[in-house]
């Protein structure tokens, strides 16, 4: 249809915006008839009153820079069916940087413009991308040689001191602090919070400055426990990020999990030192942990009181062997002094029953001493090689090379101070794999 008369004396025919848009319309449901399978990246989802928007991306392979884009609408009738089954499958909500494979079919309204309408959701293909996601970060920290780290550390035989990251306020905080408390054992805990997100897109941000927290003050603490409770299962995409998992990785304290989940284990829960699934149970692990270490306090000093007794029962054997030697020596004198030596037996007899007494009550209090002193000891040496064994593993530059850090020598001196270096001079530097030298410019 000509829109324009060419006739320089009549004024143009001109279209109204809402003409135009329904021809644009007719247009596209006639050339665009049906539905289709896309597969797209989310840039941007967001739910309003029922309805999720969506926005779609599609980014170039080598360059990652977006080649194309498109808006996508889930009304309420059909949003309300999918959602809770994509989420059932995944565990994961919609949310930026997720992949989707989506059945849509194209709309143009008059008033709103091109959008494609979202009928259904392929949640298996988010499922396959999400398990691809989290294999490649796994191979990664494995090629990196991190992620085994944590699992060579030792828990302390006296795990007290905990620092806990969790949610302000969040339930699962609090089923952890009383199930802590409230133990049969009547074991004391230390328990500090260190507040963080625990859901959405700022999970692995909040929780690296939690614990970069902890690490500045890492001597106070034996372990630290990552907890998440009430939140939503769909959630927990946060935990299967490259920077959480390597900062767990790499920290000098035990990292025990329970963020609260039953689908398969999150990369957070892989590089952990251990991992339960709920606030309840990661408590539980420590009270478990105190109650063996008790169990064999007990033990070693069972053997102490049982040395000592037997000890004892020596003694005692050697007192009665002494004591059946008098009425031999009775024997050999006259009748006429019997009666005398009948009141000195007597005499004896009542002493060395009073000295054998004494002697049995002071070994038990010897003995009860002993298995005091004992188990004091052994808990602080204990305590104090644990210590030792951590702020040297702490150091240890082999770590830190593997967390991206450098040592730079002269001479075979380790530089610490730039301006002390000669013009010219040769340094070598030691990164993780293999070194370099290099000149010193002035």
């Amino acid at each position: 249809m000509d829109i324009y008369n060419h006739n320089q004396t009549e004024a143009p025919v001109a279209l109204s915006l809402y003409e135009l848009n329904s021809l644009v319309a007719e247009a596209i449901s006639i050339g665009v008839p049906g539905q289709y399978w896309v597969e797209a990246e989310i840039s941007e989802a967001r739910e309003v009153r029922g309805h999720c928007y969506l926005e779609l991306v599609e980014k170039d392979d080598r360059s990652n820079t977006p080649v194309a884009r498109a808006s996508a609408k889930c009304w309420q009738n059909r949003w309300s069916i999918i959602r809770p089954m994509f989420e059932r499958v995944t565990g994961q909500r919609l949310h930026a940087g997720m992949k989707v494979m989506l059945r849509v079919y194209a709309n143009f309204h008059e008033a709103y413009g091109f959008s494609w309408i979202v009928s259904d959701i392929n949640p298996e293909y988010t499922l396959g991308d999400l398990a691809r996601r989290r294999k490649e970060i796994v191979e990664r920290l494995k090629a990196d040689g991190v992620f085994d780290l944590q699992r060579e550390l030792l828990l302390p035989m006296f795990a007290q001191r905990i620092a806990v990251v969790s949610s302000e306020g969040a339930a699962g905080f609090g089923d952890f602090c009383r199930q802590l408390h409230d133990n049969a054992g009547g074991y004391q805990f230390d328990v500090r919070l260190f507040p963080a997100v625990m859901q959405g897109e700022a999970v692995e941000r909040s929780v690296v400055e939690a614990l970069n927290a902890i690490y500045e003050v890492q001597e106070q603490y034996d372990c630290v426990v990552i907890i998440r409770g009430g939140g939503a299962t769909s959630d927990l995409s946060g935990f299967d990020t490259l920077a959480l998992a390597e900062n767990v990785a790499n920290f000098p304290l035990p990292i025990i999990t329970g963020i609260g989940h039953d689908r398969d284990e999150t990369v957070l829960d892989l590089v952990a030192f251990a991992h339960v699934k709920t606030p309840t149970a990661a408590a539980q692990l420590l009270v478990d942990h105190l109650s063996q270490t008790a169990a064999l306090a007990d033990r070693l000093c069972q053997r102490v009181v049982l040395a000592a007794r037997h000890r004892m029962e020596m003694e005692q054997g050697r007192l009665r062997s002494l004591a059946s030697r008098i009425p031999v020596l009775f024997s050999l004198v006259g009748e006429k002094e019997t009666g005398r030596l009948d009141r000195l037996t007597a005499r004896i007899n009542s002493s060395l029953a009073l000295t054998i007494s004494a002697q049995r009550q002071h070994l038990d209090r010897l003995a009860a001493s002993v298995r005091d002193q004992t188990l004091r000891r052994i808990t602080a040496e204990q305590h104090r090689l644990e210590m030792l064994e951590r702020r040297v593993e702490a150091e240890n530059p082999e770590r830190l090379l593997k967390r991206g850090y450098s040592i730079t020598t002269y001479k075979g001196r380790t530089v610490r101070d730039a301006s002390q270096l000669p013009p010219d001079a040769e340094v070598e530097t030691r990164v993780e794999n293999g070194s370099f030298r290099s000149r010193v410019v002035k």
